[in-house]
């Protein structure tokens, strides 16, 4: 049984890719359900739908717990955090409801795992020619997620001017861009500490998407020589050491 479940986290085969593509997949829908019901007000529809989906991250949890070889090292991850909070914030919604978007980091991890990374490229073209800007804007939009979910999170039920998650988005994106409406502000110190630290990490993850987007286009393939990993589209030999290099390529259109 043990051996099954490690073969669907970490093996290389066809099933294993497919399952990890499935909690992609459930991982981007429980997100989209933290933000969903935010609009709506608490009904027991929406707390057993918390319950299942508790339920289903508790179960993740547990095997990937179970796996670990190490099982101190899981316990100092931001991500086996994030999960523990936001099991609790689906199975005992009274303690914090709105943390369950926390799960957006599992997602994170997910998309910059190795083997993901690398079936990603191996299915999809558009991945596999775009990797690094798809890997920036991803890290910006987690950002985004989480920043949102974090000031819905505590300033929800506080703050009159933040009455759902559009609310939140809102100012994030406003505070972000430096563009600064104040027509929202978040109360307290701590609410003003969270507003600098989304302008200082959010600009820098936004000028890191800017560079990837506008600097000549490079391709990922490891020289056998040196390890140097981005090189010209064209390239024969590795601008580093010289060594010849062989880039895989379905040619241009």
């Amino acid at each position: 049984m043990l051996k099954t479940i490690r073969a669907l986290y970490e093996a290389n085969t066809p099933a294993a890719h497919q399952f990890r593509y499935g909690l992609l997949a459930f991982d981007i829908l429980a997100t989209l359900y933290v933000i969903a019901t935010s609009f709506f007000p608490r009904s027991l529809a929406i707390e057993l739908g918390d319950m299942l989906l508790g339920v289903v991250i508790l179960t993740d949890f547990v095997a990937r717990l179970l796996i670990e070889k190490d099982k101190r090292m899981i316990f100092i991850r931001p991500t086996t955090w994030a999960d523990i909070i936001a099991i609790g914030s689906f199975l005992a919604p009274i303690a914090g409801e709105g943390l369950g978007f926390l799960r957006v980091l599992r997602t994170l991890r997910l998309l910059h795992s190795y083997q993901l990374l690398t079936r990603l490229r191996k299915d999809i073209r558009f991945c596999r020619n775009h990797e690094e800007e798809l890997l920036a804007g991803l890290n910006l939009v987690i950002f985004l997620f989480v920043t949102t979910g974090l000031i819905y999170a505590l300033q929800y039920g506080i703050n009159p001017q933040i009455r759902n998650y559009a609310d939140a988005f809102y100012f994030t994106v406003t505070t972000l861009t430096t563009t600064g409406f104040g027509d929202i502000t978040l109360e307290g110190t701590g609410g003003r500490l969270l507003s600098v630290a989304v302008m200082i990490v959010g600009v820098t993850l936004f000028l890191r998407l800017a560079q990837v987007l506008f600097r000549p286009s490079k391709v990922r393939e490891e020289c056998q020589k040196c390890g140097l990993m981005l090189h010209d589209a064209d390239a024969v030999h590795c601008k580093h050491c010289g060594e010849t290099i062989h880039i895989h390529t379905e040619g241009s259109a």
